[in-house]
């Protein structure tokens, strides 16, 4: 067995990316995404999220500037673990609600400590990109997510309340020098 690296998202993950995007589904996120026609134009698919014009998430309002995002992929033994999304610089939007930094981990390889790896694995790559303190930004019911950036150094900035269009966020700084 191997240990656990980010990688950019290749068509080698195929099988268990898309196995992986059921099982985001099943629990109601990526929706957005036609798991069929990822499969049938996953090469397409990789190229686009590589080249920045797809990203993992669902689309923004053409009112959200948009940002430079670089998007890894948490692998281990050639098994798709969990993807990582690095922005490179905040807009009004992820000043708030978004973030330098979203993580997730497929839900059949929760709570074996992948989290905090991806997070930890992801901090060269933050100061690459220039980001000395990176935000990140969860929900306040996600008590996995606030486990993983506390350990992992991040301070509790605040608690930004719901609006009629964004939900409630809870605001971290992890220093990445």
């Amino acid at each position: 067995m191997t240990a656990s690296k980010l990688v950019k998202p290749g068509i080698e993950y195929k099988d268990s990316y898309l196995e992986a995007l059921k099982e985001f589904q099943a629990e109601g996120r990526y929706t957005f995404l036609d798991i069929d026609h990822v499969r049938d134009n996953f090469e397409d698919f990789i190229r686009k999220v590589n080249d920045g014009k797809k990203h993992l998430h669902k689309p923004y309002a053409d009112w959200v500037e948009p940002i430079p995002e670089t998007v890894l992929w948490l692998v281990k033994d050639r098994e798709f673990i969990g993807t990582l999304n690095i922005r490179h610089r905040l807009n009004w939007h992820l000043e708030k609600w978004g973030g330098h930094v979203n993580f997730v981990i497929r839900p059949t390889m929760r709570g074996k400590g992948f989290g905090k790896k991806i997070l930890q694995k992801g901090i060269p790559y933050l100061t690459h990109f220039g980001i000395d303190r990176a935000l990140i930004t969860l929900s306040p019911n996600n008590k996995a997510g606030v486990h993983i950036v506390e350990f992992c150094g991040a301070k509790f900035q605040d608690e930004l309340p719901a609006t009629d269009k964004f939900p409630a966020r809870r605001r971290y700084w992890l220093d990445c020098t």
